[in-house]
Order: structure tokens, then sequence, then C-alpha cells
């Protein structure tokens, strides 16, 4: 009898389902894709009714494209972007769009909570708070959408939502929670205090009681699920998680000594250590949030990939399709012709704070910069500094966790950069390390899939089975003249907001604010 693992990854943009065999070989991959509004200045809403129907139609095209049988998956688990709130009723129908986790409204509110002092607040090195958190956008629901927080029957995330669906059985994700809500076991559980100095001592009836770490049994699919998706009833559902802290999974950083770069919409910068730590600027670290018994340090860029897909929408909006017929065709001209530029773009300089900063400043004030514009640059030039702009990014957190004794010489990598030599090229020269490529680099969608085999019993740990299913195929290696010419760009980078934060700050919270009825042109 065949034995597969499935793995279903929800991303900001579109659902990725892979069927992977137990060393970790893709069997078959399907996605679907969803819209996002954005309804407001800095606001992000999806329909968590979309999420569930490109699930369904990826997870049947998956089935048919590698001929597996359903009776052949024997376990599976799910990911999905962290700090997307789901207010639902007692049957988890939606009462209104999920906030998604890059959506910055309730970024009073999250000053708000970090003024409290809270010792919680010890997980966001007792600095600033981000909005994206949870507990900021239930305070925000509570003040400005008082009649959806009365009625929700439950205050979830994305990925406890679609857990509900697969299983019907209400959990949360102790990832999540540990990483996003404050929540830490070893110390009783919620942060009681904060909660209550917040103003919101009233949404612990909201949570579900169960908290469960990745890889536990959830259940079985229900009879409805399965027939939706294309499953067997009964088929194992482990614990998921942030779809990030799953590709740590998926990259096997799954013991001290390696940092993880999850790219994507957003990149995270993520690794194990045996020891508890926290600093200003960094996140965590947190307790069990992946291995129990260690704790995970992170610090993360809220916008890379949407940067480099802001810039090809921007510049190619009106392309020939017959020139360019699809998003690819685009991207491979940008980085050949990207590629003959010389370092910095000749002069550009790009912030990537389109949607803010998470690490290591944790401001919701800032927008995307760019520096240096001259009539003789074009489109590649912009997207070269849009790549570099993101590197420095990375450099700047590698240089903090570099104070604190984790900064890493080598990176393992996952997400949309691998798809592109030149970004992984600037990352390695920005901050002279190597970089290792697995051979399956959506590994969210594998590291869900590992959790699945846990889940079924087929490997007796988390550690185990990634060391088992995980496979490294390309290194990418810094050149030091290159490095050396870096540097200077990557220090005016981070001196940018020591110069100019104040009034990067003045300027948003005057474009933040709306207009006064009859004003501009009639």
């Amino acid at each position: 009898m065949k034995q597969y693992v499935l793995g279903i990854d929800v991303g900001t943009g579109s659902v990725r389902v892979g069927i992977f065999d137990l060393h970790g070989r893709t069997i078959a991959m399907a996605t679907g894709a969803y819209p996002s509004a954005t309804p407001a200045n800095g606001w992000v809403e999806q329909n968590p009714e979309d999420w569930w129907a490109a699930i369904c139609l990826a997870c049947r095209q998956a089935l048919q494209k590698g001929g597996v049988a359903p009776s052949d998956i024997v376990g599976m688990s799910i990911d999905a972007t962290c700090c997307t709130v789901v207010a639902v009723d007692e049957h988890y129908h939606p009462l209104r769009p999920a906030i998604m986790w890059m959506d910055v409204r309730a970024a009073k509110q999250a000053e708000r909570i970090a003024q409290t002092g809270d010792e919680a607040l010890r997980y966001c090195g007792h600095g600033s708070l981000s909005a994206e958190w949870m507990p900021c956008k239930a305070l925000w629901l509570k003040e400005n959408e008082p009649e959806v927080y009365r009625a929700a029957a439950r205050i979830v995330e994305s990925v406890d939502w679609l857990t509900y669906r697969l299983t019907g059985r209400e959990t949360l994700s102790l990832n999540n929670v540990s990483v996003r809500w404050f929540y830490d076991a070893s110390r009783g559980g919620w942060p009681e205090s904060l909660y209550e100095r917040i103003g919101l001592g009233d949404i612990f009836e909201k949570f579900p009681a169960d908290v469960l770490p990745m890889g536990d049994v959830v259940g079985g699919l229900t009879a409805e699920a399965a027939e939706q998706l294309g499953l067997l009833p009964g088929t194992i559902v482990a614990e998921g998680g942030a779809d990030a802290h799953t590709g740590v999974i998926g990259l096997n950083v799954t013991r001290p000594g390696r940092m993880a770069l999850i790219t994507g919409t957003s990149t995270l910068h993520l690794g194990l250590t045996a020891e508890e730590c926290h600093t200003k600027g960094m996140l965590g670290s947190f307790p069990d949030a992946i291995v129990k018994g260690l704790h995970l340090i992170e610090c993360g860029q809220i916008s890379t990939g949407s940067v480099v897909e802001w810039v090809k929408n921007t510049f190619f909006a009106q392309a020939d399709p017959r020139e360019f017929p699809d998003s690819q065709s685009i991207y491979r001209v940008l980085n050949e012709e990207a590629a003959k530029l010389p370092v910095g773009a000749d002069g550009l300089l790009m912030t990537d704070y389109f949607q803010g900063n998470r690490t290591p400043y944790t401001d919701a004030k800032l927008r995307g910069m760019i520096y240096g514009l001259g009539l003789h640059h074009r489109a590649e030039h912009v997207y070269r500094a849009a790549l570099e702009g993101i590197a420095y990014g990375t450099e700047h957190i590698l240089r903090l966790y570099d104070r604190m004794g984790h900064r890493p010489r080598e990176l393992y990598i996952c997400g949309g950069a691998t798809k592109s030599p030149l970004w992984m090229q600037i990352h390695a020269d920005v901050s002279n390390v190597t970089i290792h490529v697995p051979k399956v680099t959506e590994a969210p969608c594998l590291g869900s899939a590992i959790l699945g085999a846990v889940g079924a019993g087929l490997y007796p740990s988390i550690e185990t089975a990634a060391e088992q299913m995980v496979t490294f195929t390309q290194t990418v290696t810094p050149d030091p003249e290159t490095h050396a010419q870096y540097r200077f760009y990557a220090d005016q980078y981070i001196k940018l907001y020591e110069d100019l934060g104040e009034w990067m700050h003045e300027v948003t919270e005057h474009a933040l604010q709306r207009p006064a009825k009859g004003s501009g042109n009639q």
C-alpha cells in the first residue's frame, strides 16, 4: 500500500496543496488563488470562504495530477498566515471579512498596549507592539465594530478556522498563540493582567479551550470536508500553525544553530535556541512554539515579495501580452536587465516599509521610499533597488542577531526569492552569508506534510521527520568584493530611519487623515 502525506499552505494570495512521499519527494502540487480587498489605507481583508473554495479545488487537482488514491493519504496538516483574525458565530460562520496579517489599522491600539508596560511585553522586547498582532486587532474590533465583537462566539486565526472546517473540532495552535497572543504555558498560559489592562478581559470566553502543539492529532476529516476535498473521512489531521513557522520545519531548521529565511509576500528570519532571550527589536523568544523545549527567535520584514510584485505591476501594467504572456516572462526580463546594473542600482536606494516595519522598529507609521531617482533610471533600476532594499532590511536584522550572539553564517531559504538567482546572490553578498536552497522550495507546504506524518505516527518527532524528509540541492556563496561594496548602502539604509523617522511619521499621519467633506475639485 502506498503511503503519502498532504500539506496545505494557505498564503496571502493563494493556497498550495502538496502531496509528498515519506522521504519528502513531491508527488504532486496544485495551487488556487483568492482576492484581497483594501477598503482603506493600511487595511487588507479577505473572505475566509474563498480560502476554503481554493483549498478544495487545489486538493482535488493535486490528487488528480499525482494519480493518488484518497486511501493513500495517511496524514495531513495545514498552515496559514499568522495574525489573520476571523470573528465567527457559534457555527464558525464568519461575521465579517478576515482582517489580514498585513493589515495595520490597529496601530493606535498597538501603541496603547505597548504603553501598559506589562511584563508579557517581553516577547516584543518591551518595545513597540506590531499592529499585526491578534490582541491589537481584537481590541480594534471591540472599539470600532462592537456589534461584531459582541456577536462573535469565537475570535480565532485563519489556521484555527480552517482546522475547524477540516475536523469540526475547536482548537488553537500553540504556535500562533505563543508567538502572537502572549501565551506561555510555563507561566500559566494566558497573561490575564495584560488582557485586563487593555480592556479585553472578556475575550477568553471567545477563545477555544484546547491549545495544541504542532504535530498533535486534532482528529479525522469530517465527512463533509472529505467529500469537498476529495479525500476519505477520518483521514488524520495534525495541528498546524503559521505558514512561516511551518516553513522552518520544511527547511529542517529544527535545532539550534541554523537560521531560516522564509521569503514570500513578507520575509521572516527564524531560528531556535536552547535558552530564553529577549531584546528590543527582536520578537521572542517564544517557548515551545515549534519544538517542545526550544525557544523560537524571530524577526521579519512586512513587505518584501509584495514590493517586488508592486514594481512588476506598476511598470508592466500595460505590457503587451504577445511580448509578456505571463508574470514569469516579465520577471525574467527584469532579472536579466537588473543583473547588468552595478551594485547600488546606479544610485537608487529603496526602503521596504510599504506596510510599515515589523522589526527592528515595529513601526506601523513608516511607508516605502525611493531615493536617488534620475532621468536615466528605468524599470530595471527600480527592480534592482527593490531587491537590494529588501536585502538591506535582512542585513539590518542579522546585525541585531549578531549583537545577541545569534548571527548565522548560513541561511536556509525558501519561497519566492528562490525563483530569482539574482535576488539570492544579492542576499548572500549584502550579508556575507552562504545560502542553502532546498529541493522543495515550498517549505511551508512540505512542513505541513511533515506535521501530517508526525500526527499519523509515521515518525516519532518533528525533528526526526524533518531530517528524513528535507534535502538541499543548491548553495549560493557570497562574493567578498561585492559584499564590501554593499556595506556602504546597507549602512545608509539603516541611517535613513535614524535621520528621517520622525519626518516619515508626520507624512504618514497626515496621509492617513481622511480629507474633509467637499474638499478637492468639483
